[in-house]
């Protein structure tokens, strides 16, 4: 486990300085300890508490098997992201938000088709038969697909989470994610409006020092969230080879007992023998029978992961696991206009969804059609057909 940040390496890089008294916003009133020489002071401590929990989340959604979006366009942000996150292996985005990113995803993805169409072409030898005109505009044209779309070439569906530096500067990717039900992470500074951000971090977002501070710690976590689903898959395939070697011999075990007890079947006093071996073969064929029934029960306690359903965020998944409905079993059975009143009564965040597609989306997961499921996603805008 990463060792735990400190309010005094906090204050050392400098996260405690906040914008010009005349700039905040008074939603920020909460995160603020006072005001001096006309700026303000936010309270460290609570950025600890902000941290932890933003931490927790995201460290849940990495061993999800989700993607998380990094983005920070502006010029003391960009290096420090693509560094950090490039080793945790995220999609992010330092250069420009494309209009449309989430809420128009498929047409995105067609842009990046582009760039592995010419990538080919020059595999095959293709690019080579064109003309010298041809050829230039075909490098322009990858080469600013490189510096725009590069970064999530490898993110074939909508993310689980956006983590953001700066939400005044990035609101259009504020917008969207809150539009599709996008958990939003996000380094808020005093002069920001903390209510639209679900998972938020009271801290200075100008200064390099506070920006690598803080992208240490949550990249730290994101990485944790990996190892755990690295090591949880191992254990999964080292748990079914075993069941595998076990499951051979039981099934062996009667044949080889029938065939010695059919010898002494024929001794003098055949009645008692042939009673005694009913008696144990009923006895060793009723566990057999019980064993079957309980491995569902125990396999039925445990919920599933329902943010894989595209739509469902971590909070949306928390509120329809407490009302009862935590499998993908019981989201297929679930009426639609159920669901969503379940999650409006929870939060008035979550009354613009639309689960009409969570039944479908879970009929798929819970059949085990991971691939069909995948594909239907990426051929979607947000879960909503």
């Amino acid at each position: 486990m990463a060792k735990k940040v400190e309010v005094k390496d906090l204050l050392e890089a400098g996260v405690h300085f906040g914008h010009l008294t005349r700039k905040w916003n008074p939603n920020m009133a909460p995160y603020i300890y006072m005001e001096r020489n006309g700026i303000h002071v936010i309270n460290l401590y609570k950025t600890v508490a902000k941290l932890d929990e933003a931490k927790a989340a995201l460290k849940q959604i990495a061993s999800s098997g989700r993607k998380i979006l990094f983005v920070a366009t502006k010029k003391q942000a960009k290096d420090i992201v693509a560094e950090k996150v490039a080793n945790v292996n995220m999609p992010y985005i330092t250069e420009r938000w494309p209009g449309g990113m989430l809420t128009n995803f498929v047409t995105i993805r067609k842009s990046v088709k582009k760039m592995t169409a010419i990538d080919r072409m020059k595999k095959d030898g293709t690019f080579l038969s064109l003309s010298k005109k041809e050829r230039l505009q075909k490098d322009r044209l990858r080469a600013k697909l490189e510096k725009n779309l590069g970064s999530i070439s490898e993110m074939t569906r909508l993310p689980g989470a956006l983590f953001i530096v700066d939400t005044m500067r990035e609101h259009i990717a504020v917008k969207e994610a809150m539009k599709l039900n996008i958990p939003i992470f996000a380094m808020v500074d005093t002069n920001s409006d903390p209510r639209e951000i679900d998972y938020l971090i009271p801290s200075n977002d100008d200064a390099s020092k506070s920006i690598e501070i803080i992208m240490q710690e949550v990249t730290d976590a994101v990485a944790e969230g990996l190892t755990e689903r690295k090591s949880e898959k191992q254990a999964e395939k080292e748990g079914a080879e075993e069941t595998k070697k076990a499951a051979a011999p039981k099934e062996e075990a009667p044949v080889k007992e029938e065939v010695e007890v059919a010898p002494k079947a024929e001794a003098p006093v055949e009645e008692p023998k042939a009673e005694v071996v009913e008696e144990v073969a009923v006895e060793k064929e009723a566990p057999a029978k019980k064993a079957p029934k309980k491995k569902p029960a125990a396999e039925d306690d445990k919920g599933d992961d329902l943010t894989k359903i595209e739509g469902v965020g971590p909070k949306a998944a928390e509120y329809l696991t407490a009302a009862g409905i935590d499998t993908f079993a019981k989201v297929a059975k679930a009426k639609a206009d159920k669901m969503k009143e379940i999650l409006t009564e929870a939060s008035s965040r979550m009354g613009h969804l639309d689960p009409t597609s969570w039944p479908k989306q879970a009929k798929m997961a819970a059949d085990g059609k991971w691939d069909e499921l995948k594909e239907w996603q990426d051929n979607t805008k947000g879960g909503v057909e």
